[in-house]
């Protein structure tokens, strides 16, 4: 792999604080972003923010707001199949209760039009929730969702209509377990905490998931059935610091993965690392190092898609920077063979 591209997105940003990127690289070569800044996470002020990356570089970015007074939170960006740019984002006080909001772009990113609910009666969020959604080959939409009320669980929703309006699917389960140490109490019996899934459909028809969980370790689901029904999830031996990861699946079926290697809830984030699996996410191999380990430094909430034999990479850099890398796959790594 060949690094095309590092660079912090439209620095310095217009606000103190930022988090929770998203990227899409466009048809014409444009990339575009979003992320939620503010002076704080969760402070009334917070609104999403989006730009657009040219030949000329990162543009000024444009505040995109349902409410002022209200935080604003997980911008997730999707192309649709009419050249239009959707935007998914969070709005509420309170995660447990907050809602979801969409808006379009027909202009490639340099405008949206007004946020609107999502799903009419929404408490909790429906839709993307942090990581880009997927189409499947059977061309319907798969969002993957996950809910923070009444403990965390995911379950994914799905649109037959390239994402204007979603059929909420089955909480994923992940069991009961003992014993499993937590930093809360000690141990815990209760179904393994897990959100902010990311989806890949390995054959037709069947689709996989990993989530983050506050026990060490990412949690993957599968189905057989376009993402219908799901099987019990199961641990994995990918490590997880209860924080934000994300993966893309490239024509020849590798796996990219971004995420920190942590195996501690609530544990540092960094390093930041880039790793690729050839065996459908059974094993994981680290390429590419993003971000050091550097104790009490962030690196963290990573968005991932690719393009044109081109990974493109996001994430939080500081909580007062976003980051943003291209890394070119040269002919060996789109056959699938190991470096």
């Amino acid at each position: 792999m060949r690094e095309l591209c590092s660079e912090l997105i439209c620095h310095p940003l217009p606000t103190e604080n930022c988090h929770a990127s998203t990227v899409l690289p466009l048809p014409d070569g444009t990339v575009l972003a979003a992320w939620f800044g503010g002076s704080r996470e969760g402070r009334l002020d917070v609104k999403i923010w989006a730009a657009r990356r040219t030949k000329d570089g990162w543009q000024p970015p444009i505040p995109i707001c349902y409410r002022q007074n209200l935080p604003h939170w997980n911008p997730v960006l999707h192309l649709q199949r009419d050249g239009t740019v959707r935007l998914y984002f969070k709005v509420g006080r309170r995660i447990a209760s907050w809602r979801t909001f969409t808006c379009v772009s027909a202009d490639g990113g340099r405008s949206f039009d007004a946020p609107v609910p999502l799903v009419p009666g929404d408490r909790g969020g429906r839709g993307p929730v942090k990581n880009k959604c997927l189409r499947l080959s059977d061309g319907r939409l798969l969002a993957p969702a996950s809910s923070e009320a009444h403990g965390w669980h995911c379950f994914i929703d799905t649109s037959f209509d390239d994402g204007r309006t979603w059929q909420k699917g089955q909480k994923i389960s992940t069991g009961r377990v003992a014993p499993i140490l937590n930093r809360r109490n000690d141990y815990c019996a209760d179904p393994i905490p897990m959100i902010q899934p990311t989806l890949w459909e390995s054959v037709p028809g069947h689709v996989h998931l990993l989530a983050r969980t506050a026990v060490g370790c990412a949690y993957r689901s599968d189905s057989a059935d376009y993402g219908a029904t799901w099987c019990t999830a199961y641990p994995t031996p990918i490590p997880n610091n209860n924080s934000g990861l994300d993966l893309v699946r490239v024509p020849d079926g590798t796996l990219y993965l971004v995420s920190n290697p942590v195996a501690e809830n609530w544990g540092e984030r960094s390093p930041l690392v880039l790793s690729r699996s050839t065996d459908n996410g059974a094993h994981f191999t680290p390429v590419l190092t993003l971000e050091p380990e550097k104790p009490g430094s962030e690196f963290s909430y990573p968005a991932i898609t690719a393009a044109n034999d081109t990974l493109y990479i996001t994430y939080t850099y500081e909580r007062t920077d976003l980051a943003f890398r291209m890394i070119a796959l040269d002919s060996s790594e789109r056959n699938g063979a190991a470096e």
